[in-house]
């Protein structure tokens, strides 16, 4: 049904999901989309949370292989293919635009289904919709670059947001010297006062410098955020431990 294959630089495996019901081997080509799809933790420029970016974009996946079903040329006794590289997915429907259909309709979103009978059938199931807007989600997310059309079929290149790369520095951790702004001469006084006396309060601090608590709070924010400060233990019973 389905010719799925990942390719490596020098290594190349295939998985089949044929040889079954055609709903059944969306399903199993969808879940294996879940797998393929890494979270990555972005560690650039982290402060406090980490950011989790996912290696390709799901829902311009999922409307790629649902539209290379839709419109694949099943007649001609061909499946459709799902080709995985180091850097890219590319995903092959067999066939090319409908007759009635040109290349400026098409990017418009305007669906002329090549298997009307699967169509009605995927409609009725909720697994497509028919306002025609699976090309221009893809063209959304990829741009029309992410389109090619070749003799006899149509291929989508979804790519791989890599964050990581052999050599380039990931990140800068929490305390790191090069991740932290630089201080104004208050922010270093609160710093000497805290190092002097860790359980110093915020109504303290406030005091010391004849400003508000709001002020003060918000200095604060800035110290933990640039990793100059954590606070160790409970607000009440806690304490202040300066990170240098």
């Amino acid at each position: 049904m389905f010719d799925g294959k990942t390719k490596g630089s020098n290594l190349f495996s295939v998985r089949e999901f044929g040889n079954n019901c055609l709903l059944y081997t969306l399903d199993d080509l969808l879940r294996y989309g879940d797998v393929l799809n890494l979270i990555h933790a972005d560690e650039t420029e982290r402060v406090v949370e980490r950011k989790d970016i996912p290696l390709f974009d799901n829902k311009a996946f999922r409307e790629a292989i649902i539209n290379a079903v839709l419109h694949n040329y099943w007649v001609g006794g061909n499946e459709p293919m799902v080709s995985v590289f180091s850097d890219r997915i590319e995903i092959l429907s067999r066939g090319t635009l409908a007759p009635a259909q040109t290349m400026e309709v098409f990017f418009h979103g305007e669906s002329i289904p090549v298997n009307d009978k699967l169509s009605e059938i995927f409609l009725q199931l909720h697994i497509s919709e028919k306002s025609g807007r699976v090309v221009p989600k893809i063209i959304e997310t990829y741009g029309k670059d992410a389109f090619s059309f070749r003799e006899n079929s149509i291929v989508v290149t979804i790519p791989f947001n890599r964050i990581q790369t052999v050599g380039n520095k990931v990140g800068i951790k929490v305390g790191d010297p090069d991740s932290r702004k630089k201080l104004n001469p208050r922010r270093q006084k609160i710093l000497s006062e805290m190092r002097d006396n860790p359980n110093i309060t915020i109504a303290e601090l406030a005091s010391f410098f004849s400003i508000s608590e709001t002020a003060i709070e918000n200095n604060l924010a800035f110290l933990r955020e640039n990793g100059y400060i954590v606070r160790v233990g409970s607000k009440k019973t806690g304490y202040w431990k300066v990170i240098d």
